[in-house]
């Protein structure tokens, strides 16, 4: 465990039943125009209505952005940015997944026209805040809402990279459950089975912490719950707000610790082929954290124990049965939310595995965090895993 560490979070959280009615006294008397960050889906799903009806209220001016692609690379970024500039805002309010809100960070710190978003690859501490933000998920699993970071693909890399920059964590965060209810299934799995990802991989990660091991076992906790409710039922918003705070924790152990394999090799697998993030997380989150268990056994004791209960049987199996315990349960959540476990399904066969060990090999960032050191034969028997 690291000897130094620190905690970053947004500026204010609200939460709660209700709580997109906070949105009129956050900015009222305190901001002129607001760009509002979106997509089509959010916009034609009927949710930018609340939020809109609270910002008249509170006599802010409005200019909606709901260009942004899903997944988008560095150039459609910029593009997005660019049109931002236009605006006159002076407060980005994102209302969607972890893509409109990541484009969202980006722009906060790009408002006056430098650096680029091809710049900030290069070198993230170029940005520098100069438009508030005001995140809003409609999504319980990016937790992109507590994050310092910003994932965007970059084509000619057919890579996802993350640019990290302590200027991009949000101002004020709305969670609010009332936004999950119309979540097709299969976007709350995916992106619940993100955010389990985001916790495992925090509170196994070798800048795993005190600070980051508080919020990475609840949001685990929380997960373990609530995702199956959450995405089977429509009328579960208990089981939705619950999602939605896991997934803000989840969040709030990456910016004090950081993801690790999962995510490293899952980048190509959004870069070039580009299957949905929390899809190929789910695909990889079981193969890697077996393969990650001996060195991560008493982590995953620890979880185990932190999501029972740990009862008086428990108490006497040993830390080896409690991860097996832990690891068949994941595997039994991510089978029941359906979500595609082979590459197959997207057309990927054996042909791109030497190029996707390559690049899954690449992303250091993330695997030097890994407990136990991925080789090249690992990650290709890894993809195997996954090609089966």
């Amino acid at each position: 465990m690291l000897e130094q560490y620190s905690l970053s979070m947004p500026g204010a959280v609200y939460s709660g039943k209700g709580a997109l009615g906070r949105i009129r006294e956050l900015t009222e008397g305190r901001f002129k125009r607001a760009a509002v960050f979106t997509d089509r889906g959010v916009e034609q799903a009927g949710l930018l209505k609340l939020p809109m009806e609270q910002l008249k209220k509170a006599g802010v001016d409005t200019v909606v952005i709901t260009d942004l692609p899903a997944e988008p690379d560095c150039d459609a970024a910029q593009e997005i940015v660019d049109t931002f500039r236009q605006t006159g805002a002076d407060l980005i309010v994102a209302v969607g997944g972890g893509s409109v809100m990541d484009v969202a960070k980006l722009a906060s710190i790009t408002a006056g026209g430098a650096p680029s978003v091809r710049e900030l690859l290069e070198n993230p501490g170029l940005g520098r805040k100069s438009v508030q933000t005001l995140m809003i998920p409609t999504t319980g699993g990016t937790g992109s809402e507590a994050t310092m970071n910003s994932i965007v693909a970059v084509p000619e890399r057919q890579l996802k990279v993350g640019i990290v920059n302590r200027e991009m964590m949000p101002d004020m965060v709305i969670l609010d459950g009332s936004l999950l209810k119309h979540l097709p299934k299969k976007i709350a799995a995916s992106t619940g089975i993100d955010a389990l990802a985001h916790a495992v991989e925090c509170f196994t990660s070798n800048k795993a912490n005190p600070f980051s091991n508080l919020f990475a076992k609840e949001a685990a906790r929380l997960i373990f719950h609530n995702i199956q409710a959450a995405c089977e039922d429509p009328e579960a918003e208990e089981a939705k707000t619950n999602m939605l705070i896991a997934a803000f924790y989840a969040g709030v152990a990456i910016s004090a610790s950081g993801t690790t394999a999962v995510h490293a090799l899952s980048y190509p697998l959004g870069g070039k082929y580009h299957i949905p993030h929390g899809v190929s997380n789910a695909m990889l989150l079981l193969p890697v954290m077996r393969f990650n268990e001996p060195a991560c056994r008493k982590e995953f004791a620890e979880l185990y124990d932190a999501i029972t209960g740990e009862g008086i049987e428990d108490s006497a199996m040993t830390e080896e049965e409690k991860a097996d315990k832990l690891l068949n349960r994941m595997g039994e959540i991510i089978r029941s939310l359906e979500i595609p476990s082979s590459l197959s399904a997207f057309g990927i066969g054996a042909e791109a595995l030497e190029e996707l060990v390559e690049a899954g090999l690449d992303v250091k960032r993330l695997l030097n965090n890994n407990k136990r050191e991925i080789s090249c034969e690992d990650a290709r028997g890894l993809y195997l895993e996954i090609m089966r």
